[in-house]
């Protein structure tokens, strides 16, 4: 098995013709069979830019979605998304327009079939897919039907486990849950979230992961992270619950984070996908400092068990400086595998 394998957290920036550059929640600028088209073709491009640049682990980039969350969201009846009302999200860190729980959650068929099978056909690499997680999607999403978070939350689980089984199907490789939620309510992770997790990954054999960060690099999360101190030690409190979860992998933000790498010593047992890419930053790091950073982190995980990735996703980035950045994990990785294999 090649040690220090890449692959990315999550989304690529979208070509400029598929939606508006640099921006979250970036518009269509394609509509009906027209948009699908090139949903499909941007996925391809996506999958082949990571082989390109040295990618292990490919990705769909997310193309075919215009956010994390809402893009799963679409295919799941029970949900109002023409009447939205605002709500606080991440513990009221920023609010934002919100659809509307309004009857049981049931999944309307696929979600994600066509980019998976588009990227698995072509790729012989190992290809990995994204779902947002149970509690993010339940801190992202207004309530008028459950009166109740935790059992919205399980809903969603059921409808998540429908989907990833049927990416397994399409030949995913891993299938990773995004659970940003998982640094603002701790206590709540160890109560019912990683459970809600072992519901949305229950009955799958290929790998699973689970992504946990402090957020992508927006004003409303830059001025949050300010108020965290010198070390943030929120992990300290889920790592050990995480240790002992069925899942396979946990994603965590390393480069210029004020996350202790001390902290990943506490995901004994698990494989630890290493953010050695600041996706908060323009500036593209060198092979060295990626190396450095997975030599870093290597004090605490076994080598065997680190894979090099990015911070979180990189929608909002222009594409040459993502490119840049994944070229430099690649090469970072192969410098260390170089010292250390």
């Amino acid at each position: 098995m090649l040690m220090f394998e890449t692959t990315i957290a999550g989304s690529l920036p979208k070509p400029s013709w598929l939606a508006e550059p640099e921006k979250l929640w970036a518009g269509w600028r394609l509509q009906g069979d027209t948009l699908t088209e090139g949903k499909r073709d941007a996925t391809i491009l996506a999958v082949k830019l990571q082989e390109d640049c040295g990618i292990d682990i490919v990705s769909d980039g997310e193309q075919a979605r215009q956010h994390f969350v809402h893009g799963f969201l679409e295919r799941i009846g029970g949900i109002d998304f023409k009447n939205k009302v605002e709500m606080g999200i991440r513990a009221d860190r920023y609010k934002a327009m919100v659809p509307v729980v309004i009857a049981p959650l049931q999944l309307k068929g696929r979600v994600h079939e066509m980019e998976a099978k588009a990227a698995r056909a072509h790729t012989a690499r190992k290809l990995k897919f994204t779902l947002p997680g149970p509690m993010t999607i339940a801190d992202t999403i207004a309530d008028r039907h459950y009166g109740d978070r935790v059992k919205m939350a399980f809903a969603f689980a059921d409808c998540l486990n429908q989907e990833a089984r049927a990416l397994e199907a399409d030949g995913v490789d891993v299938i990773q849950f995004d659970e940003p939620a998982f640094n603002v309510f701790m206590g709540e992770v160890t109560d019912w979230g990683i459970e809600a997790l072992h519901r949305a990954s229950a009955g799958l054999s290929c790998k699973t992961a689970v992504h946990i960060c402090y957020g992508y690099g927006i004003k409303a999360n830059v001025d949050w992270k300010n108020t965290l101190g010198e070390e943030w030690r929120q992990y300290e409190q889920i790592f050990p619950a995480l240790a002992g979860s069925r899942i396979d992998q946990v994603s965590v933000e390393c480069r210029n984070s004020r996350v202790p790498l001390s902290l990943l010593s506490l995901l004994k047992g698990k494989d630890v996908l290493v953010g050695a890419i600041d996706v908060a930053s323009d500036v593209v790091e060198t092979p060295e400092e990626v190396a450095a950073t997975i030599e870093a982190a290597m004090q605490y995980v076994p080598k065997e068990r680190i894979i090099a990735c990015t911070n979180c996703g990189m929608a909002p980035m222009s594409r040459a400086v993502a490119e840049g950045k994944l070229k430099a994990l690649a090469a970072g990785a192969r410098l260390a595998r170089q010292r250390h294999g």
